[in-house]
């Protein structure tokens, strides 16, 4: 746990204002794919049927669709807002390790598989944005300047 906390610290120390704004750029672009997996699933549901390592039934690939497209909405807002910030990372990272090595690895590493190269560059960035934090343009650091705790 004391190593968790010096990284935190490192984090929050080291944090530089153009940070928030590739924050708030990556929580708009995690909601818009929550977004796009809400208003196409049949088409997802084919992908991921088509590359089923685990053997999942229709029923929970679909489930699994759902979890996934709620996951990005509300995490991509969290993010976006810089509100529980680290969480809401932590939440994604699963969601898009995932997505790297069961979904989109499978075609391989062309040059058209570019969505396996965005999925690459999110969980880069998600893995950054735990290490740093929400930084100086976030809700979470006017909660800890208005009420002298932290929340992130």
């Amino acid at each position: 746990m004391n190593v968790i906390r010096k990284i935190e610290h490192w984090g929050d120390v080291h944090h530089s204002k153009w940070l928030d704004y590739l924050r708030i750029i990556l929580g708009l672009v995690i909601f818009g794919k929550g977004v796009s997996f809400i208003s196409d699933t049949s088409v997802l549901q084919n992908m991921i049927t088509q590359n089923n390592v685990f053997g999942f039934s229709g029923v929970l690939i679909s489930v699994a669709i759902h979890v996934v497209a709620f996951a990005h909405l509300v995490g991509g807002i969290l993010i976006t807002l810089g509100l529980v910030t680290r969480f809401a990372v932590v939440i994604q990272i699963p969601i898009l390790l995932f997505a790297v090595f069961f979904i989109n690895l499978t075609p391989g590493f062309s040059t058209p598989n570019s969505e396996l190269w965005f999925s690459v560059l999110v969980l880069f960035l998600l893995i950054t944005f735990w290490v740093v934090g929400s930084g100086p343009l976030s809700v979470d650091e006017g909660l800890k300047n208005k009420t002298g705790k932290r929340y992130a």
